[in-house]
């Protein structure tokens, strides 16, 4: 089925774009998937490849008959922009931290909430920052959460990753993304329809500045600076529903010992833990990609 927009009203006003796609048969089950730090939920979770449906995550819960919804946080997507992102970046700094963004999930899973008693959260990279947070602050009557690619208190020297993106540490609110960049993230097992696919969709959301280049919010960034000074925006040890914690054994961002703490320390006696091998930080896009679907729909069908 195609995807279907929602605008989703946040508690401060903004419009939040939700996506949303059905199986043939609607059945009593949702998944809500959060996007990363810089692509938006349709980019990540559903690029729309011609005549290729195997890259669209939001599919697989169909399979079980499971209803997926993936949010746009505000900044991404289709979702409205803060105000800040409106001004000159030097202006302000980063504006929507894991807190924030954990308020735009938490309504979002209210709005989903409405038609399902039962909703399984996906958090993914920046995700499982903000699907952590809204965990342990809020406790949500969530059935389970998934955090894929996590960065929790990885040890990492962030001003070398900020200079990589030509950014210094004292974050303006915003920065942008070429092609080029864009591109070189996409792993080995990436193809042209895949990488046109996922820039179009940057480029036509509201992320888009023109043809060759989108805006992406600071915010996902001084958060994983804390994570890298072991101060992450959560505590794992308040998370006490059924946890999965899964990274690929390539990914270069989310790093074995750091997935692996994070997993020791989850509050919850009901967690597990998968790497896949050959599966990098864009695991929904490689060739590991139905394993990873398929891994995460058994763990749904458990708990």
């Amino acid at each position: 089925m195609a995807l279907r927009a929602h605008d989703v009203t946040a508690r401060d006003g903004l419009s939040l774009n939700l996506w949303e796609r059905s199986p043939a048969d609607d059945g009593d089950e949702a998944v809500l998937f959060v996007h990363g730090s810089i692509t938006c939920a349709r980019a990540l979770f559903a690029p729309p490849v011609a005549g290729d449906d195997s890259y669209s995550w939001l599919a697989a819960p169909g399979e079980r008959g499971r209803t997926a919804f993936a949010l746009d946080i505000r900044g991404y997507g289709d979702s409205d922009r803060p105000s800040e992102m409106d001004e000159p970046p030097e202006e302000n700094g980063p504006p929507v931290r894991a807190d924030l963004a954990a308020n735009d999930a938490a309504d979002a899973l209210e709005f989903v909430r409405e038609r399902f008693d039962t909703v399984h959260l996906v958090g993914v990279s920046w995700g499982t920052n903000v699907c952590g947070r809204l965990v342990e602050r809020d406790a949500p009557p969530i059935a389970s959460l998934v955090q894929c690619a996590p960065v929790y208190r990885t040890p990492y020297d962030v001003e070398d990753g900020l200079a990589a993106l030509g950014l210094n540490p004292d974050l303006d609110a915003y920065y942008y993304q070429d092609r080029a960049t864009v591109e070189s993230r996409q792993g080995e097992d990436a193809n042209d329809a895949l990488f046109e696919a996922i820039w179009r969709t940057q480029i036509e959301s509201n992320q888009g500045v023109d043809e060759s280049r989108y805006v992406a919010q600071t915010g996902a960034l001084a958060d994983f600076a804390d994570c890298c000074a072991d101060e992450p925006p959560y505590d794992a040890a308040n998370i006490d529903a059924p946890t999965l914690v899964v990274r690929g054994s390539d990914d270069a961002i989310s790093w074995r010992a750091d997935a692996t703490a994070l997993y020791d320390e989850l509050g919850t006696l009901d967690a597990e833990y998968l790497e896949l091998a050959a599966a990098d930080h864009y695991a929904m896009h490689g060739k590991r990609r139905s394993a990873l679907y398929d891994a995460v729909n058994r763990f749904h069908d458990r708990t």
